[in-house]
């Protein structure tokens, strides 16, 4: 008995031995792994000219043995700029034929969207399909924003002369936006949220759109806003002036003006810009829909438009009592004229009673 049992142990020694000897020769080598996919990050991250987070430093989280710590994913940057009042669309599209994205919506009437890919874009292979991420797109709006996807910093200056170059009344100064998105495949949700960016599984041309259009449009209200300040302050000024000399010395065409300025700045946020109107394409899909109602509540788009309309309101409110000031000044002007012609006359035939009472006489 104690035999057979020795037996049994030396068997089961040598099964235990073979198995370590066959998997510690079919073990993965774990630094020319971690070479590899370092290799295959710095490739994928070339091709699509975006960054491209690290996998993880241990091979077992890597390769589905734990939940990895940092997900890889795909960091797209955007950039929006508002550098001029109006852009003539049709100008770049005819200097940019083979870079235009195909509109997808009649909306699209009031921006183009261009695509600068490394692929050729005349292949007539079915199969081939380019990503989005892979791509530099550019979103012109005829209001005077451009929306650039996945263009880094130092080439920001050359696509925006493909701009300039349509524009009419440049802005001295640009007014500029950043934000990211991360492309996360492996993202139960349809998108998530973060300060200054936000998380899709992936990047498509309607995603683009919507994007651009809201970043496009807060740039631009930013603008608006910037110009309305201005015009509180001048308003500003002179209620300071009157409240220390009782008066104020603005003409009335220079009245006219700051009315026109003001009125014009309201109609371009409502009707260029068209800040309340609906984006056919997240009307169309939920998920899209999602995107837009969230960057909207992400850069405050009403509220900040109340607080537009509200400035405004000041300004017509200060418009209307300078108007009456100056309507009053006119009725007085002309209440003394004829005070004073009353007064001449009076006084002309006051002198033919006494010529006429020196002749009696």
């Amino acid at each position: 008995m104690g035999e057979r049992w020795r037996n049994v142990s030396l068997l089961f020694n040598r099964i235990i031995a073979s198995s370590s000897y066959s998997y510690s020769k079919s073990k993965p080598h774990f630094p020319s792994l971690s070479f590899n996919n370092r290799f295959l990050s710095f490739s994928s991250s070339s091709a699509a000219s975006c960054h491209v987070d690290p996998e993880p430093d241990n091979p077992d989280l890597s390769h589905g043995f734990g939940a990895p710590e940092h997900e890889p994913h795909v960091k797209i940057p955007v950039k929006a700029y508002f550098l001029s009042t109006s852009i003539n669309l049709k100008g770049i599209q005819a200097d940019n034929r083979r870079n235009i994205v195909p509109p997808s919506s009649r909306s699209s009437l009031n921006y183009v969207a261009l695509r600068f890919s490394y692929y050729n874009s005349d292949t007539n292979d079915p199969g081939f399909q380019v990503k989005a991420s892979s791509c530099r797109y550019m979103v012109v709006y005829q209001y005077g924003s451009a929306v650039l996807f996945n263009i880094e910093d130092h080439e920001v200056d050359h696509y925006l002369e493909l701009v300039k170059r349509h524009a009419s009344a440049l802005l001295p100064e640009m007014t500029k936006d950043d934000y990211t998105v991360k492309e996360k495949p492996q993202l139960v949700e349809d998108m998530q949220g973060g300060p200054d960016y936000i998380v899709l599984k992936s990047l498509d041309t309607d995603g683009i759109r919507i994007i651009g259009g809201v970043l496009g449009q807060s740039i631009a209200l930013d603008y608006f806003v910037s110009q309305v300040d201005r015009l509180v302050e001048e308003f500003a000024g002179i209620n300071r002036g009157m409240e220390k000399t009782g008066t104020f010395t603005m003409d009335k065409k220079k009245l006219l003006q700051l009315v026109g300025k003001a009125n014009s700045h309201l109609a371009d946020v409502i009707l260029k810009v068209g800040l309340f109107e609906r984006s056919e394409i997240a009307w169309r899909d939920a998920k899209y829909a999602q995107i837009y109602e969230y960057l909207r509540e992400e850069y405050e788009v009403a509220q900040r438009f109340g607080n537009l309309d509200f400035k405004l309101k000041f300004v017509e409110h200060n418009i209307h009592f300078l108007q009456e000031v100056l309507q009053n000044r006119k009725s007085d002007f002309l209440e003394w004229c004829i005070i004073g012609l009353l007064a001449i006359e009076n006084v002309i035939s006051l002198y033919e009673i006494l010529k006429e009472s020196n002749t009696i006489s």
